[in-house]
């Protein structure tokens, strides 16, 4: 089962990706940093999804 958690940090990663990938393609690189920020968050809330799945299944 998938919770909001972790719909949210893959969406939230790929988000990320395209705009770290948009960024470096035009050679800005602030952009390029919130894209790259904006992805480890992403798999940071994807993580904390995956674990509350892990402590529902436990139970």
């Amino acid at each position: 089962m998938v919770n909001k958690d972790q719909v949210k940090g893959v969406a939230k990663e790929v988000k990320g990706s395209i705009k770290e990938t948009a960024g470096r393609v035009a050679g800005n690189k602030r952009t390029e940093a919130e894209g790259a920020m904006e992805k480890t968050a992403g798999k940071v809330q994807k993580g904390y999804g995956d674990a509350k799945e892990k402590v529902k299944r436990e139970l």
